[in-house]
């Protein structure tokens, strides 16, 4: 198994430390919001509300939050034009795009599986 190098000291890339910034970044990040964000950002610059009617049963604050969880964490960034009414464009950072790799790794694991899934969601009620 190959390990990668981690910035800043060993305790900080542990997700299993309970205070590590690896931790607290994949909090941000694992969740079905992020993640579909993530992925329908890909390449492209997006509008709040293009982005909004593109995620199917996301709320404006969810969403809201979520972008600005994004942003914190240097994986989306935010322009603001200075219009009226203001117009704000999101796009993935190069770590957002990195990140869009492994997104769209888990959704093809999804696919893959989806009929075992399926079924043991059956056999389990």
């Amino acid at each position: 198994m190959e390990s990668e190098q981690v910035r800043g000291s060993v305790d900080q890339g542990d997700v299993t430390r309970a205070n590590s910034l690896a931790r607290s970044v994949f909090s941000d990040i694992a969740d079905k919001w992020s993640l579909l964000v993530v992925n329908v950002l890909g390449d492209r610059t997006l509008r709040f509300t293009e982005l909004h009617r593109s995620i199917e049963g996301v709320s404006h604050k969810m969403l809201t939050q979520t972008l600005r969880r994004l942003e914190r964490n240097g994986l989306v960034e935010r322009t603001v034009h200075p219009v009226v009414p203001p117009q704000v464009d999101y796009r993935l950072t190069e770590a957002g795009r990195d990140l869009r790799d492994t997104v769209n790794g888990l959704c093809g694991w999804a696919r893959r599986h989806l009929d075992v899934i399926e079924e043991a969601r059956r056999l389990h009620g």
